[in-house]
This record gives structure tokens, sequence and C-alpha cells, in this order.
């Protein structure tokens, strides 16, 4: 589980690049703006935009894998120990 935790810790480290994320992420960004009303330009596609229920989303996501890489440290660690105690015969 340790090595697991490890291993989702580089999985989800920043790369550089846009990612399958990211671009849908500015596709639905693009969706969101042109169903408020405003027309998508060139000009605007390049600056970036975070709408509140991207920024949301994202904070949540993020909580989510903390959470869950602290957990497999947690039970690594845990099965680590559990390895060194002596058995009762």
């Amino acid at each position: 589980m340790l090595l697991i935790g490890f291993v989702m810790y580089f999985w989800n480290t920043p790369k550089e690049g846009l990612s399958q994320n990211e671009i849908a992420a500015a596709n639905i960004a693009r969706m969101e703006i042109r169903m408020a009303g405003e027309s998508s330009s060139v000009s605007k596609a390049n600056k970036p935009f975070h709408t509140p229920i991207m920024k949301s989303y994202r904070d949540t996501q993020a909580k989510q894998m903390r959470y869950v890489l602290i957990l497999a440290m947690v039970l690594g660690i845990g099965f680590l120990g559990y390895s060194f105690v002596k058995k009762r015969d």
C-alpha cells in the first residue's frame, strides 16, 4: 500500500503540456460562456478562464486525491509495521 501511495502521488503530479482533462475543462468553459450569451472568440479562448463550477470541481478533486493518498500511505505504513509483529505459535 505504501508503494501504491507513492505511485499514485507521482502519477498525479503536474506534467508539462495540456492533458485530456485540461482540454475537456477548456471545452466546458467555452460551452458555459456560450450558454451565458457571450461570444467565444479566439482571443478569449487563449486566456485561461475558470468558472466557479470548474474551480469547485478541481478543488474537490484535489481534496479527494489528497485524502486517498494519505489513506494509502497510512495503510502502507500499518501493513509494514504489522509485518514486523511476531506471530504467536
